[in-house]
């Protein structure tokens, strides 16, 4: 066990863990950030995706000790009260269906919006920025159109 600062939602945290934890566990169970998701341990769904320093990561593949450098944003953090154009769009146009996904769906997209400056991305940086966020559901239509309505240029 060792002692590291998680810099998470603007607030630090000191916590004596494990380095080689995932991060996705000391959210859920140390800090108690619970709409980061546990899918499949392996990087390969995006329910655990949270930013770092900006960018989309997947939580469940980045350890602790790698994590404690960077800033860590999680759904929580990315607009406590909802206020985010991602999260206003997917409520706008009924993305979820079971909704088990959409935290890392949210937090992709908005490390795509992030990085397009809030240009309206094409459909094909769309699809590139979402590739490894599975929708059990298949709203897939319904992300990318929330995902245009969000930076701007809803398509209909």
């Amino acid at each position: 066990m060792s002692i590291f600062q998680l810099h998470v939602n603007g607030r630090l945290h000191t916590v004596d863990i494990d380095g080689n934890m995932p991060l996705l566990w000391a959210l859920r169970d140390i800090l108690g950030l619970k709409g980061t998701k546990f899918g499949c341990g392996v990087a390969q769904c995006g329910a655990c995706t949270v930013h770092l320093d900006g960018r989309a990561v997947r939580s469940c593949s980045v350890d602790v000790g790698v994590a404690c450098l960077s800033k860590i944003t999680t759904i929580e953090g990315l607009s406590p009260d909802g206020s985010h154009p991602c999260q206003k769009a997917w409520v706008e146009l009924g993305v979820p269906q079971c909704g088990f996904c959409q935290p890392g769906q949210i937090m992709s997209a908005a490390a795509l919006l992030t990085a397009t400056n809030g240009a309206n991305p094409t459909d094909e940086q769309i699809d590139n920025a979402m590739r490894g966020n599975i929708c059990r559901c298949g709203t897939y239509p319904r992300i990318r159109e929330a995902i245009h309505k969000a930076a701007g240029g809803a398509k209909s």
